[in-house]
């Protein structure tokens, strides 16, 4: 029992330890994970895999793959974009990718003595023809491209790219479990298989969009227990990947799907759930998993012939070359090097991609060794080549018109958003006939110091900590929320920017704000400078992807 616990503490502590000494040197923390897991198991022999931490490590690949959905896709905007020449050039892009990947993976053009079945060969090229968005957002933003004409067309491009390449993967990793259970591939199998993965989709879509939100608020009402909708939703997120596995899918394109869905929750539910979220992930169980790539890495793929190696690395690269340089062009793209370089760049996403299908046996230790540190050279590199093809861009103070940005940005910029765009009206408040004691029990927050109280469905004013802190706690039990209110408290409005409602706060000296119709002055929510700095954090991609 302790060894796996031990295995794991090792790996967590000294990932993290090398995720700061390797940004130093300005390297992506994906490397320094695949590094720990390279020193702690095949370089000291002090971590081995095993049924107990395999079972951990593994659960960080359903997390990673939900923040993908839930932070990098949007099926509303993606149809949103399928129209025009842009979509054209993403789909062709891949397209031809996915073509010159299958020559070197299946055995039609070259036969490299791979032994892969159609299912894997079609999930192994797929992941050879990703594009990562990631990579090209945290590039933009650090350029201050994201909203330069062609920085939103890259942007875009490679959104259409990213969603049709997991399509594919997601496709060819549930034949090849369908494959595994005796059923041949055919056309039937693989309409059936299109038709699962879009009724799921269809289904979690619904859940996640019209019922889960419902049910949260109402939890909340009954319950008001702490990180409620985080437990709900992390509970949720394992129930949707044992669905999807017993439905014939992989788990992950489930936890795909259901972030995807999820992406458009309101901004106040997701603000409750990324907190936990994304450090449960980002803190625990994704460096954990990507460290597991080092542990399974080995020097068995210079066994491998000279042909296959140099077919499994070129090959690929020559395809991804092509078809983003000829989609950008066919389709007369403006900047059309810009957005092929966009199209170029891979994350992380292709080694949680490897490691599923190492684990799952569609591919041998010595491919996924050789295939992990080409994915790593891109890491390094690719964010370099954006840059360069970036250069030429013109001044980058022109800016696309808010109405004109593609749907996926509003995530990554979030500049002139307003205040009814996160209001949550659904939230609760306390009512002022409470006592202070039963306020301070159930109410209390520890990042906020002043609250927004009612009146039945009337704003009563706002109670600050600091007010409290003179009242003495015997008499807490005897005195109401009423006896210690301020009054006069400043507004603000639906339609103002989040930026002058901030600086009114700053004025006021409040964290918080009521929020009232203009027209009507009816009281409507509140908005706090809490919330405006998650919006802010969530607003810029920090995690390397």
């Amino acid at each position: 029992m302790h060894d796996p616990l031990l295995s794991i503490g090792l790996l967590i502590v000294l990932a993290k330890l090398l995720e700061g000494i390797f940004k130093r040197f300005g390297l992506n923390s994906i490397i320094a994970y695949a590094t720990s897991g390279v020193l702690l198991g095949p370089v000291t022999g002090l971590v081995e895999t095993g049924a107990e931490s395999d079972f951990i490590l593994g659960i960080g690949i359903f997390l990673f793959f939900f923040l993908i959905g839930l932070d990098e896709l949007d099926i509303r905007g993606f149809v949103a974009a399928v129209r025009g020449r842009l979509f054209v050039a993403s789909v062709l892009s891949v397209l031809i990718s996915l073509a010159v990947s299958l020559a070197v993976t299946t055995t039609v053009v070259f036969d490299l003595h791979l032994g892969l079945g159609f299912a894997e060969a079609l999930a192994l090229a797929g992941v050879l023809s990703l594009s990562s968005l990631g990579v090209v957002a945290k590039v933009l933003v650090d350029k201050g491209q994201l909203k330069h004409p062609v920085g939103v067309q890259m942007f875009t491009a490679v959104v259409i790219a990213e969603f049709v390449a997991l399509f594919v993967v997601g496709f060819g990793i549930s034949e090849h479990a369908t494959e595994a259970d005796g059923h041949q591939t055919d056309w039937r199998s693989v309409l059936t298989v299109v038709a699962q993965i879009a009724g799921f989709a269809v289904v979690i879509w619904v859940v996640s969009t019209k019922v889960l939100p419902r049910v949260i608020v109402l939890l909340h009402h009954l319950l008001q227990v702490p990180q409620l909708s985080f437990g709900l939703l992390l509970g949720g997120l394992f129930l949707v990947v044992v669905g999807a596995e017993h439905v014939g899918l992989h788990g992950t394109l489930g936890a795909l799907l259901f972030g995807a869905a999820l992406s458009t929750l309101p901004y106040q539910v997701r603000r409750d759930i990324m907190p936990g979220m994304r450090g449960t992930a980002e803190g625990f169980f994704v460096p954990l998993f990507f460290a597991s790539a080092g542990l399974h890495l080995s020097l068995d793929f210079v066994d491998l012939a000279p042909e296959t190696i140099i077919g499994l690395t070129l090959v690929p690269l020559a395809g991804k070359f092509a078809g983003a340089f000829i989609s950008a062009y066919v389709a007369r793209l403006d900047a059309p090097v810009a957005t092929a370089a966009g199209l170029m760049a891979k994350g992380v996403a292709e080694i949680a991609l490897l490691i599923l299908l190492l684990q799952s046996g569609a591919i041998d230790r010595d491919v996924f060794s050789l295939l992990v540190l080409v994915m790593l050279a891109y890491i390094v590199l690719t964010p370099a080549g954006i840059s360069l093809a970036l250069r030429g861009l013109a001044d980058g103070d022109r800016t696309v018109p808010e109405d004109e940005t593609s749907p996926f940005l509003d995530r990554f910029a979030l500049e002139g958003i307003r205040v009814h765009e996160i209001l949550d009206r659904s939230r609760t408040y306390p009512d002022q006939s409470l006592t202070v004691k039963a306020f301070a029990a159930t109410w209390l927050l520890p990042e906020q110091n002043d609250y927004v109280v009612v009146d039945g469905e009337e704003l009563a004013g706002i109670v600050s900590l600091g007010m409290l802190r003179y009242l003495p706690r015997r008499e807490w039990e005897a005195t109401t929320l009423e006896q210690v209110l301020r009054h006069d408290t400043p507004y603000a409005y639906g339609d103002e920017l989040v930026e002058d409602v901030l600086q009114r706060m700053t004025e006021s000296t409040l964290t918080v704000l009521p929020v009232a119709e203009r027209e009507s002055g009816a009281f409507i929510g509140s908005i706090s400078s809490h919330e405006v700095i998650e919006l802010i954090t969530f607003a810029t991609p920090t995690h390397e992807i």
